[in-house]
């Protein structure tokens, strides 16, 4: 019987023994376990963390949606509470924008008035001779003059402080405007990030969103703003209306100054007219008196030259006699009561003859004088005459006051045609139809 053997032969690495491979083995249970452990909590922690980020960030969305809703809310309640500011200064600025256009048209018609006082003012200054007179009717046309000048004065003062008020309020309008505009840009902004979610496609990283942007402002400056804003146009509009009320008063006022005075004036003219008519009248009955007067002072100076002649006469007669008897001849030659009788006779005949002749010349002289008077008066009459009709001359002129859209309101011009007549009583001077 044959023996086999079998060679066997051994890796050449070092050999273990059974309790280090029992140890081995049991090491990698052991960190089997342990990773097992750590893999457990981790998904556990990680399961754990997924759900509070997923809550955090859900919450911090939710946070921000109602941040942005807040904002959006008191964004839109301060652009109701400034666009109702702004309507009040759109209504502010159109009011008074129609009270300065009022009270310009006001102003711009008393150009008229001031031309037609000048004018009226010229033409009373074309009187002749003692018509020139510093009347009634001339200074309360001058009054006129310088209440419509006091007037135009005080509008334009006025049309410029409303001018400087719109110019104010334009631009607290515009920065009201453009502070609507911001606030109305700022909501649709915020809108659209309030209708942004996770799955929108518009979404991306960004270099760095933590950054303050440039010229941005705190919450405190921002609300200080918005509060200034609204106080700055309601101090604009404090004052709106009085101004606005100002404009009507002042307007009223120099209307009614104006229209009284042009009755003042109108009726001073008027009486002025009256006046002189009555003095025309006088002077027309004194001339008419003087003329007879001359006509009987010649009459007289006639009859005194004709008994002049006739004591001529008388007077030849007498000396004739005297003469003639200085012819006697011898003691016939005496101073009788004859010779006396003609003497005086003779003186009386030249005492005579002087007086006559004197008071020829007295009848003269009082002719002359009464002729130079009637001159006088005839140029007064001339002057009256020329005056009377400059004064109703200007009383037509001043219809042109009374007419146009701020003017005196009247009757037609034939009504106050007849109102002057009956008041300058003129009704026996104008021929009937």
């Amino acid at each position: 019987m044959a023996f086999h053997s079998v060679v066997t032969m051994e890796k050449p690495l070092q050999h273990i023994s059974l309790a280090d491979w029992n140890a081995r083995v049991a090491r990698l249970r052991n960190v089997a376990d342990a990773r097992r452990s750590d893999a457990f909590a981790l998904r556990h922690s990680a399961r754990t963390l997924r759900n509070e980020t997923r809550i955090e960030g859900d919450w911090a969305n939710v946070e921000s949606n109602e941040a942005l809703a807040d904002r959006i809310t008191e964004l839109n309640s301060w652009r109701e509470i400034i666009s109702k500011t702004f309507e009040r200064i759109e209504d502010e600025i159109k009011l008074l924008l129609d009270e300065k256009t009022l009270t310009e048209r006001e102003l711009d018609a008393l150009a008229g008035p001031i031309a037609v006082v000048s004018e009226v003012l010229t033409m009373r200054d074309s009187r002749l001779g003692s018509e020139m007179t510093y009347d009634e009717a001339d200074r309360e046309i001058k009054n006129e003059l310088a209440i419509l000048e006091n007037n135009q004065q005080l509008l334009a003062e006025r049309c410029q402080r409303a001018w400087e008020k719109l110019t104010r309020l334009e631009e607290v309008r515009y920065k009201i405007g453009m502070e609507i505009e911001n606030k109305v840009e700022a909501v649709d902004l915020d809108t659209v990030q309030l209708a942004l979610d996770r799955n929108s496609a518009t979404l991306s990283y960004k270099p760095d969103p933590l950054r303050n942007p440039k010229n941005c402002c705190s919450y405190e400056a921002w609300l200080g703003h918005v509060k200034s804003m609204k106080l700055l146009a309601e101090n604009e509009l404090t004052d709106t209306s009085a101004i606005r009320e100002a404009l009507f008063v002042c307007r009223e006022k120099a209307r009614n100054m104006l229209q009284a005075q042009q009755e003042r004036a109108e009726y001073t003219i008027r009486k002025r007219i009256f006046e002189t008519q009555r003095a025309r009248n006088e002077l027309e009955w004194q001339k008419l008196k003087m003329k007879e007067e001359m006509e009987n002072a010649v009459c007289e100076i006639n009859a005194l030259e004709d008994a002049l002649r006739d004591k001529s006469s008388s007077l030849k007669l007498a000396e004739t006699r005297l003469e003639n008897r200085a012819q006697r001849s011898g003691m016939e030659l005496c101073l009788d009561h004859a010779h006396d009788t003609l003497c005086t006779e003779v003186e009386k005949l030249r005492e005579i003859r002087r007086s006559l002749r004197a008071k020829i010349d007295d009848a003269r002289a009082n002719y002359n004088l009464l002729s130079d008077h009637a001159q006088k008066i005839d140029v007064d009459l001339e002057n009256k005459q020329h005056s009377l009709m400059t004064d109703i001359r200007a009383l037509d002129l001043r219809v042109r006051l009374r007419a146009g859209e701020f003017g005196l309101k009247v009757t037609s011009p034939s009504g106050q045609t007849d109102r002057n007549i009956v008041l300058t009583h003129m009704e026996q001077e104008i021929p009937k139809s």
